[in-house]
């Protein structure tokens, strides 16, 4: 992995780290509050995404519609998962579990699947991250075993739905040729396509109180969630996802140690011993 790739890496992991601590931030309706950031994120990020169509001269071909329709599908379970996880155990625990398990799972079927073959060094570096983010995880001393429990049971299925869209969208991107911020965007339209209906049955009387007490938090996901994946898939272009997907959770280090500062989460000394053994595994990935 080139220096250039790998900064685009890190610096798409302290904006993920960012927004997930404005999401974890939200205790309204996580439905709804998910559907409003989709939608900002949507209105945002259009006129680029228009300008990156237009400079690739691409057209809307079937791809471009079939493709993020399978990542929006993908990326609402992520999302509704993630925020039901965040609303019943401490940040601490669910987001280095998903951040986790989906790397684990993009690595193995990567490997497996699609027929990469990294390096050593890079495969005992992926190894290494995961290492740290197990030590992150766990040791969670000022937490009941049952939060702890729900935190893990919650981070693993998010996991699971990080690691069934990161496969399909470096597909899409590389396959498919698609260029990541109109992919992008395209899918995060088809998710408010998607939600509205549900929206409209059983959660229309909680948007206006979602949109006056979270404008905030929305804009801060809507800025800093597309910027952070559009990173990741730029990098996904020109380096193997085995080796993206697990240098791109070096976010849990940022996400764990400012969730013990801002929301007094435990074990402070445990979150640098883990920050320091991913921080390690990305070195040997950037070799």
């Amino acid at each position: 992995m080139s220096a250039s790739v790998l900064a685009l890496v890190l610096v798409a992991a302290l904006c993920h780290a960012l927004w997930n601590l404005a999401a974890k931030r939200v205790d309204t309706d996580g439905f709804t509050f998910v559907w409003c950031y989709d939608l900002a994120s949507v209105v945002l990020w259009a006129p680029l995404a228009i300008y990156a169509l237009i400079r690739a001269d691409l057209g809307v071909t079937p791809a471009l519609l079939v493709a993020p329709l399978i990542s929006g599908v993908l990326h609402i379970a992520y999302q509704l998962t993630l925020q039901t996880g965040y609303a019943r155990a401490d940040l601490g625990v669910v987001y280095p579990v998903a951040r986790g398990v989906g790397p684990v799972l993009s690595m193995v079927v990567a490997i497996l699947v699609l027929g990469e073959r990294p390096g050593w060094a890079a495969a005992l570096g992926a190894l290494t991250v995961i290492a740290g983010i197990v030590v992150v995880a766990t040791g969670h001393s000022g937490t009941s075993r049952q939060g702890v429990r729900a935190g893990v049971a919650w981070g693993a299925m998010t996991g699971v739905a990080i690691a069934a869209y990161t496969l399909w969208d470096s597909i899409s991107v590389t396959t498919f040729g698609l260029p990541p911020v109109t992919y992008f965007v395209s899918s995060c339209l088809w998710q408010v396509v998607l939600m509205t209906p549900a929206l409209l049955r059983r959660h229309r009387d909680q948007l206006s109180p979602v949109l006056r007490t979270r404008w905030r938090e929305i804009a801060a996901v809507a800025v800093l969630s597309p910027l952070a994946y559009v990173l990741v898939l730029e990098a996904m272009r020109t380096a193997p996802v085995s080796l993206v997907a697990p240098a791109r959770e070096s976010s849990i280090v940022v996400g764990s140690l400012l969730a013990w500062w801002l929301f007094k989460e435990p074990n402070p000394l445990r979150r640098l011993l883990g920050a320091g053994i991913v921080l390690s595994g990305i070195v040997l990935v950037a070799l």
